[in-house]
């Protein structure tokens, strides 16, 4: 049966972003507001973003990088900081929001009885409330199958809806009306857009001639009414009067035609799919349209269900839920949060879309916070952490297509830049899948500037999906060749350091500094811990890959070699692993990014059993980092202590995370989460739910080091409950109930055959399974 209270539900309406309901198809969304009288849908479409494909790549980077080494080798690290800045590239382009749906109802005042939600189990927002005894009912939902948002209004008393509707656009646009019953918005996106930190005196830049450069953009609006008339104007106004009931259906497009079109020069023509999807909408009944969206969006979204407890509090609003959460035991709040990451994910990553960015799909700004790009030195990453082990596999393909095509333009950059083989991207990406380093030609500080590693931690995700399905194909035609080439770079990258060891240079800690005994602050020098993390990580995948799909011989033997001269990981004097090649790690450094425990977590170089001293130094290190940051560092800390097997320590993550956020402006310290649940850093950044779930599902469930591990970090408020659907690698979907705070009963579904190794606490054991049967065993691992 599923949990009636998986809804996010208010007694007012929104009255900012970060308080109204998200709804999305992976390819459109809104954010719904809820209003009275006045309803607000703000619009987005995922490949809605400024600017176009341009030469990023900076020719004067290979020279300056030979210059950048010798100052670290030199010991001279702010040197090297300044002559890293001539690395750089240009800044991303920024992802716009689209359009604002405004519905003006025409009936009294005197609300009675509000309510509006978020029903998370059938992906529809909800607003009802009471004018002079008429009951007004709202419901909105963007259907991935039929590629519209439908917005329906209804009352109870016949003849009683009245209401005015418009489009609008924070960008350049046009409206009219088609038909009576229909309004178009046309649009154009800058040319250019400055990130939202760099002052400028043109910050959004419109090409000057038609077409120019600039995304377009159609967005239609149609109602169908229930009695009553419908009429439009010139003005772009649409008017239902004294129907029973209308549904508004929303359809978009833009120009977009692939990232490496110009989507101003060369783009595609809007209309035809825009007004296709709209057609193919209307001309069904609207309660088939319903029921097509819930059981698309179910079929996903129950896969996992959770039951961690309830109690009368599940029952209030959310944000008075969120408000008292620290003075009240309230295990269902994070069952919803883990719930409400699994829903954002599926709204805002489908197969075919764009990958969930900073933002995911949801926007408000034409300046955006750090440009609402990807920011692939964490963010992007824990978007998708919780896609294998929460069982939205599907959801995580946007990210593979991501990676090849950012790969395809990264190829160009490592020749050009660093005349390095194989393929490099660094701190951010965006539409155009820009692979240089940003920071505007020497604005940037190399503190997050100077990082050439996506590609090895991205690669790590096509690694996982593998891991996860066992799926033979995948592996060899998409997986290991964007492996391989991202390794090819790596070897191309390494240096000797003159004693024997690899490393890099320049390296970074993301995006820290550090402190050198004779006083030098800097971020650049070599060997940074997380460099070799995940250099590690990749060639020991890449080899397993390349030893599986029986290939490569010669180069495998490559990785091996370098694997084996890779600088070790270092403890430092205060007992912890160390964050750059030298004891420089402050004790009283709380700062958000924890870069060198990768190895940790999501990797799994570093385990209790395996690496005990590593193992005991990375838990030194995350104490002294403590237990504040913004939203998405105490996700990951949540992970970090699931892995480190201190439930109640994740636990309490989990509780800093469910704060009240207070400020929509920048913070480096404070997250939590908004009234809607959405991940404050501040501001909204959406890694942070997702990193919450995929925390969570840590807890419950690791199988990193080959082993099943079943309830690894529990903590001691979770006394009774269970999970179903959880998956683990190897091709397992795994069910656990515990009562008491101790395992009850396990059960394992089988996608594929396979010899596995289960524990909880003392007990482990080893045995086969076979595709497609089920195994049930007892809290000590007996059948």
């Amino acid at each position: 049966m599923q949990d009636p209270n998986l809804r996010l539900w208010y007694r007012q309406p929104a009255a900012r972003w970060v308080e109204a309901l998200p709804i999305g198809n992976g390819r459109l969304a809104a954010m719904v507001f809820g209003g009275v009288p006045s309803e607000r849908l703000q619009l987005n479409e995922d490949t809605l973003w400024s600017g176009g494909p341009r030469d990023w790549n900076n020719p004067a980077a290979r020279d300056a990088l030979a210059a950048v080494r010798q100052a670290v080798f030199a010991g001279q690290y702010e040197e090297a900081d300044r002559l890293a800045r001539q690395l750089q590239g240009p800044f991303t382009q920024s992802y716009l929001p689209m359009a604002d749906l405004h519905v003006h109802l025409l009936h009294g005042d005197g609300v009675r009885s509000y309510r509006r939600e978020l029903d998370l189990d059938a992906a529809v927002a909800r607003a009802s409330y009471v004018v002079d005894g008429v009951t007004y009912t709202r419901e909105a939902f963007a259907s991935a199958p039929d590629r519209v948002i439908a917005l329906r209004l209804t009352c109870d008393r016949p003849g009683h809806l009245r209401f005015v509707a418009r489009l609008e656009s924070p960008l350049r646009h046009t409206v009219d009306a088609p038909a009576a019953d229909t309004l178009a918005l046309r649009g154009k996106a800058p040319e250019h857009v400055e990130p939202n930190y760099r002052p400028s005196d043109q910050p959004i830049r419109y090409a000057e001639t038609e077409p120019g450069e600039g995304m377009t953009f159609v967005v239609y609006l149609q109602v169908v009414a229930e009695g009553g008339q419908v009429q439009t104007d010139e003005a772009g106004i649409l008017r239902v009067m004294d129907a029973d009931a209308a549904t508004l259906y929303v359809s978009a497009a833009t120009s977009f035609n692939g990232y490496r079109r110009s989507p101003g020069l060369d783009g595609r023509d809007p209309e035809p799919p825009a007004r296709q999807a709209l057609a193919q909408a209307i001309a069904q009944p609207y309660d088939g349209l319903r029921q097509r969206h819930m059981d698309d969006h179910r079929r996903l979204f129950r896969r996992v269900s959770l039951d961690l407890g309830q109690n009368e509090a599940a029952a209030l609003p959310t944000d008075e839920r969120i408000q008292r959460f620290h003075r009240h035991h309230d295990p269902h709040l994070v069952t919803l949060l883990f719930q409400f990451g699994r829903y954002l994910l599926i709204a805002s990553s489908r197969p075919g879309t764009q990958p969930a960015n900073l933002q995911g799909i949801w926007n408000d700004q034409v300046r955006p916070p750090w440009s609402s790009n990807y920011t692939i030195n964490i963010n992007t990453q824990m978007n998708y952490w919780p896609a294998e082990v929460t069982n939205l596999a599907e959801c995580h393909t946007p990210l593979f297509d991501f990676i090849a095509e950012l790969a395809a333009n990264g190829q160009e950059t490592a020749r050009v830049n660093y005349g390095c083989s194989g393929w490099v991207a660094h701190h951010n990406a965006d539409l155009w899948r820009q692979s240089a380093p940003v920071g505007n030609y020497g604005e940037g500080d190399p503190v997050w500037a100077c990082w050439p590693m996506a590609g090895p931690w991205l690669c790590q995700h096509l690694w996982e999906h593998y891991a996860f399905g066992l799926d033979l194909d995948f592996l060899r035609d998409t997986a290991y060749p964007l492996m391989k080439g991202a390794a090819q770079f790596c070897l191309d990258w390494l240096l000797e350091d003159g004693h024997s060891h690899l490393v890099t240079a320049p390296s970074t800690s993301p995006e820290n500094k550090f402190t050198t005994p004779d006083g030098q602050r800097a971020a650049v020098s070599m060997a940074a811990t997380m460099d070799m993390a995940l250099m590690r990580d990749l060639f020991t995948h890449c080899c397993a890959a390349a030893e599986i799909l029986d290939v490569d011989g010669d180069f495998r033997q490559r990785l091996q070699d370098a694997l084996a001269r890779l600088y070790p990981f270092q403890i430092g004097r205060h007992g912890q692993l160390q964050e750059w090649f030298q004891d420089w790690d402050d004790p009283d450094d709380h700062h958000r990014h924890a870069s060198h425990l990768l190895a940790l977590h999501p990797a799994s170089l570093i385990t209790r059993r395996e690496t005990p001293e590593l193992w005991a130094a990375a838990r030194r290190s995350l104490e002294m980092r403590g237990d504040g940051g913004t939203g998405w560092s105490m996700a990951w800390k949540i992970a970090f202590w699931a892995r480190l097997e201190d439930g109640d320590r994740a636990a309490r993550m989990i509780a800093n995370m469910l704060n009240l956020a207070t400020t929509t402006g920048v913070a480096l310290e404070g997250g939590g989460v908004y009234p809607n649940l959405f991940c404050a850093h501040p501001p909204f950044q959406i890694d942070g739910n997702f990193g919450a779930t995929a925390g969570i599902a840590e807890m419950l469930l690791q199988s990193h080091a080959g082993v099943i591990h079943l309830l690894p970090a529990l903590p001691g408020d979770w006394r009774n409950g269970s999970v179903q659907g959880l998956r683990a690698r190897g091709g397992l979907t795994v069910d656990l109930a515990w009562r008491d705070g101790a395992l009850v009963e396990v059960t394992l579904h089988a996608a594929r055959n396979g010899r596995h190794r289960l524990r909880y606490g003392p007990h482990e054991v080893e045995f086969d399974v076979w595709a497609g049967q089920r195994y049930r065993l007892d809290g000590t691992l007996q059948g």
